[in-house]
């Protein structure tokens, strides 16, 4: 069975794009695998839906992924190629070919999730299972290493696939009813081995929820001092529900001052050593520590750019400390791209060896 989709974009704006990776993603992790997929100006129904009919001459379904506010002309369009009219607000199924209409974003994964895939797996009669493992801090080298040996130890039964966002990584491997359990339980045994203390979840889950979940474990108070993710590392985990069981509090100490009044960093560190240095975080994670209100700290300090600050450090230098009762460690990274890329790396880092610490 072949499937295809159409994504209507904003033909006056060739730079503009349609945000579909996410409901890409929901139907690979279905094991519906896109074949073709056409970008299409919005506002030529005519071209949309003689597409739309060609690709229907060889194929078992076929979605057109646009922004809400598109969903109705989407519709239109799906109608004259069907020929048909919809019955659900989403979904049109015919004889020959079965056609959804999906909006862009988490409303349109959930429903690819639980009403898209159900359909058709239904008339394919077949189902597929997914295994996820997730990753911080992966190189590349070693994610293409581990997805290779993977591959051969599931001897081609298997669909590997994967995704990363500032430094997170998603490899889901995608295998059919019909695929041995052991040809599958091998891949994923090997993947696990093979990126070792990068795995921080063998299911579809974030690495802050991960980290929640493991400070409601272990009853630990979590308290952030950051100088160059703005909060970031405290907002990624109070987004998670139930965060509040769990969180004291999250300061923002980008001036040198504030890290000496709130944190209580030296001022003869701070001259000698700098804001960005391994002391500097060293210290702000252990004033938070010792002020005895939490019993896991996270602490950043960095040089995000675009330029860097008045020293030879480099944009992309950053120190990340995590502490405890016991003991406080600091990790040091030079991160690249820019900087949205390097303050997001640097939070998804922070959390994930802050969960390494207590797990």
């Amino acid at each position: 069975m072949k499937y295809a989709a159409v994504v209507l974009r904003n033909n006056r704006n060739a730079l503009s794009s349609v945000k579909y990776e996410g409901v890409a993603d929901a139907f690979l992790a279905g094991g519906v695998f896109l074949e073709e997929i056409q970008l299409l100006p919005y506002d030529c129904p005519s071209l949309v839906s003689s597409q739309l009919a060609r690709l229907a001459l060889d194929c078992d379904s076929l979605f057109v992924i646009c922004d809400r506010v598109l969903l109705p002309s989407a519709r239109e369009a799906v109608s004259v190629a069907a020929d048909a009219d919809f019955e659900d607000e989403y979904l049109l199924e015919t004889e020959k070919c079965f056609y959804a209409v999906i909006p862009a974003g988490k409303r349109g994964e959930e429903l690819v999730a639980q009403e898209i895939v159900p359909k058709i797996d239904a008339r394919r009669n077949k189902r597929y299972s997914r295994v996820a493992i997730k990753t911080v801090g992966a190189p590349q080298d070693v994610l293409i290493n581990a997805m290779r040996a993977a591959e051969r130890a599931g001897e081609g039964k298997l669909t590997l696939h994967a995704a990363e966002s500032f430094g997170e990584g998603k490899i889901e491997l995608i295998y059919d009813q019909d695929t041995p359990k052991m040809a599958a339980d091998d891949a994923v045994r090997v993947l696990a081995s093979a990126l070792g203390d990068y795995v921080y979840a063998m299911e579809d889950t974030s690495i802050a929820e991960r980290l929640v979940e493991a400070c409601k474990l272990h009853r630990l108070k979590i308290s952030t001092a950051e100088s160059f993710t703005g909060g970031g590392v405290g907002g990624a985990i109070v987004a998670v529900p139930g965060a509040s069981e769990v969180f004291y509090e999250g300061l923002n100490t980008y001036d040198n001052q504030s890290k000496q009044v709130r944190l209580g960093v030296k001022v003869s560190t701070l001259q000698a050593k700098g804001a960005v240095s391994d002391e500097t975080a060293y210290e702000m994670a252990a004033g938070l520590i010792a002020s005895g209100t939490c019993d896991l700290a996270i602490a950043t300090t960095g040089i995000a750019g675009p330029k860097s600050d008045n020293t030879a450090k480099p944009v992309g230098l950053c120190y990340l400390a995590i502490g405890t009762k016991e003991r406080v460690r600091v990790y040091r990274f030079h991160l690249s791209g820019d900087r949205e890329n390097i303050t997001k790396t640097a939070i998804n880092l922070a959390l994930f060896y802050a969960y390494r610490e207590i797990k």
